[in-house]
């Protein structure tokens, strides 16, 4: 059976949300998707170009002065029905974490024990600066976007941020105090 790629549901759905070029999407994608849906550049274009292909999408070139023709895209009535389509559809799998720290975890009988600790700190820093930026886009939706249908969604998703990266940041505390019982 050959996985469906969810990246073109992605698109489609910002695509209802007014992201109409592929730079509007990509300044999205890097503000809000990538925290929980990866999707780089280098997959927007050809993603739209299947959109387009499938009916899913429309494109038209619009003259900039001194520049190529910017292509805005519109959602069809096809794809707005393929995304409700994927939306209804139940959720096949649990994601699977890719996650170094963890790797290393697995693997640390073979390091100094401070250099464990070293790592689980590093990463809880980085969580750390995670949920200053979650409550920060939490603080700018309430603020500027409190008025947009789509709010509630986008403040659904982030709590789930917020709530994990907490549940880490609390998972690394309690692992560095296993570990300095184990020395």
């Amino acid at each position: 059976m050959i996985k469906e790629n969810n990246t073109q549901y992605a698109l489609l759905g910002l695509l209802t949300i007014g992201c109409d070029t592929g730079y509007s999407m990509k300044q999205m994608i890097d503000g809000s998707l990538n925290h929980f849906w990866k999707i780089s550049y280098g997959q927007i274009y050809p993603t739209l170009k299947l959109l387009v292909d499938k009916g899913y999408a429309r494109v038209h070139d619009t003259a900039q002065e001194g520049k190529p023709d910017k292509k805005e895209y519109q959602i069809t009535a096809e794809g707005t029905e393929a995304l409700k389509r994927w939306l209804a559809q139940p959720i096949a799998d649990l994601p699977v974490e890719k996650n170094e720290l963890l790797l290393k975890l697995f693997f640390s009988r073979h390091q100094d024990p401070e250099s464990t600790r070293r790592h689980l700190d590093n990463y809880q820093e980085k969580l750390y600066v995670r949920y200053d930026t979650y409550k920060a886009i939490k603080e700018m939706i309430a603020i500027r976007l409190a008025d947009e249908k789509d709010a509630p969604f986008w403040l659904i998703t982030l709590d789930y941020g917020m709530r994990t990266t907490q549940a880490a940041i609390d998972w690394c505390e309690e692992t560095k105090k296993l570990l300095i019982k184990e020395e």
